[in-house]
């Protein structure tokens, strides 16, 4: 088999065996496509690859500069892919085996402070046909903690206003409920039912809920431009991105006093450590966690006052 048919093959298997999102997928092609290159120039086919032809191929990652968290995550695709060949037997022996990942020094990632969310939200002019868009977008992802893929996917049938809860579909199609709160609430709810009305939507995204001045869903990088735009208007020297606010949202519950295992299951973690049963808690736990310890939260705020 040549690589494109191998590469088709593997990423069905991540899709439909894995259980792996198309970005996922297509962030292991991209991947895959850079050995495939080596391999080609050196005329080295899929099946026939040696331990010593990746070790080269390594240190070729290593000659252009790219950093030790980008070459561990393409090692890591490469071992992946024998690991598949491996199980469809199209390999007696996995090259990748003893192929060592880089040492990645773990970086903290920014946290917000309440002041500078404050700010962010505050920095949105509601007066454009945005606005309340953008306002609604910063408070789910800082009182919920959701992905930036998470939001733009999010669909109106996925909000449960009367329950308190945002349906989450995350990585691998797993869903979740989220609490949602009434500042949150708030916010959607004004925008679809004035801003959100004012678009002619596009044809298969009538159920997203944020969708541009076109009509279509937003994109994850559209979400990205306008919280650097917003950091930039207030001058914030902190480099922010979309994570960031999931990041304070986690970090925040946690400073407040809430409990790791719900803020695991309220940010779709699989485990707090690898070696940890994963543990369940019901809904209406998750609920009051949010509402006594997010900073966004009546409880909490008048708690501090």
């Amino acid at each position: 088999m040549n690589w494109e048919q191998l590469t088709k093959q593997f990423i069905s298997y991540l899709r439909i065996e894995k259980g792996l999102s198309e970005n996922s997928c297509l962030a292991y092609q991209q991947d895959l496509m850079k050995l495939r290159d080596f391999c080609l120039s050196n005329k080295v086919s899929p099946t026939g690859i040696s331990y010593q032809d990746l070790k080269e191929f390594v240190s070729l990652l290593y000659d252009l500069g790219l950093s030790a968290r980008t070459q561990a995550r393409i090692i890591s695709g490469i071992k992946q892919f024998f690991g598949f060949l491996l199980l469809e037997q199209l390999i007696q022996n996995d090259p990748s085996e003893l192929l060592e990942q880089p040492k990645i020094g773990r970086k903290l990632p920014e946290v917000l402070d309440m002041e500078e969310i404050d700010a962010l939200i505050a920095a949105i002019d509601v007066s454009k046909p945005e606005g309340h868009r953008n306002r609604a977008i910063l408070e789910t992802l800082y009182s919920c903690g959701i992905r930036v893929s998470e939001l733009v996917n999010l669909k109106q049938s996925d909000l449960f206003y009367d329950e308190g809860y945002i349906r989450v579909i995350g990585k691998g199609n797993k869903e979740r409920l989220v609490p949602m709160s009434k500042s949150v609430e708030k916010e959607i709810t004004w925008y679809v039912d004035n801003q959100r009305k004012q678009v002619d939507i596009y044809k298969g995204d009538e159920q997203i809920v944020f969708l541009n001045r076109r009509g279509k869903r937003l994109t994850r990088v559209m979400i990205f431009t306008i919280i650097k735009q917003l950091a930039e208007s207030i001058g914030l020297q902190k480099n922010i991105s979309p994570h960031t606010f999931r990041h304070s949202f986690a970090t925040h519950l946690l400073e407040g006093g809430a409990n790791l295992r719900a803020i695991q299951e309220m940010l779709g973690h699989e485990s707090i450590l690898t070696t940890e049963i994963y543990t369940h808690l019901s809904r209406d736990y998750l609920r009051e966690v949010v509402q006594r310890f997010h900073p966004l939260s009546g409880a909490a705020r008048s708690k501090s006052r």
